[in-house]
């Protein structure tokens, strides 16, 4: 029996994600301005785009349900327009929060820039630890897991022959954020 009552209907909420994209105004490379970012993405039907620093980071809200399907499209947006198709690794807020609280170092988040994490696009299936192990500085350590890997270097990534080994050895591609942008990022996809 109808009682009178349309019952209401409550669409989905769209997921948070964040963006990270791979050597995106690196030296020079691959320009990609926050506000052309920004454009391109609300191009896609992507909603309330946030941008953090020129390294290619945005926080957004988006209905698509997989985040791999997402990323592909992102990746090809840039490359329709900017003539450059950069990695795309697509993290739900879930994930960047994980990884910010599953941080094995903690000691080292005092020092924002020689704690890094390196996302990865999926989890590696055969990583050559040992070739990292080989370049690793006395102070330097490392801890994979899952689709991030945490890097943590006292005296810099700069001087770090470990640093630039970790995709090749992973063997699956990846993008490195420091501790400080990591942790902005959470914030802005927790607001």
């Amino acid at each position: 029996m109808w009682t009178g009552r349309i019952p209401r209907y409550n669409p989905p909420m769209p997921a948070t994600y964040i963006a990270l994209l791979r050597a995106v105004n690196a030296g020079g490379a691959n320009t990609l301005p926050s506000k052309e970012f920004v454009r391109l993405l609300e191009g896609l039907g992507i909603l309330n785009v946030r941008t953090y620093i020129q390294t290619g980071n945005a926080v957004f809200q988006a209905d698509e349900k997989d985040p791999a399907k997402l990323a592909a499209k992102i990746k090809a947006a840039i490359n329709k327009k900017l003539g450059f198709a950069p990695e795309v690794i697509l993290l739900k807020s879930g994930d960047l929060e994980k990884a910010v609280n599953s941080n094995p170092f903690p000691e080292a988040a005092e020092d924002h820039k020689s704690l890094h994490l390196f996302f990865l696009s999926s989890a590696p299936k055969s990583p050559d630890i040992p070739a990292i192990e080989k370049c690793l500085a006395q102070n330097e350590r490392f801890s994979l897991k899952g689709r991030v890997f945490y890097f943590h270097a006292p005296d810099g990534v700069g001087r770090s022959k470990a640093f630039g080994k970790v995709e090749k050895s992973l063997g699956v591609p990846c993008t490195a954020r420091n501790w400080r942008t990591a942790r902005a990022l959470l914030a802005m996809a927790l607001e």
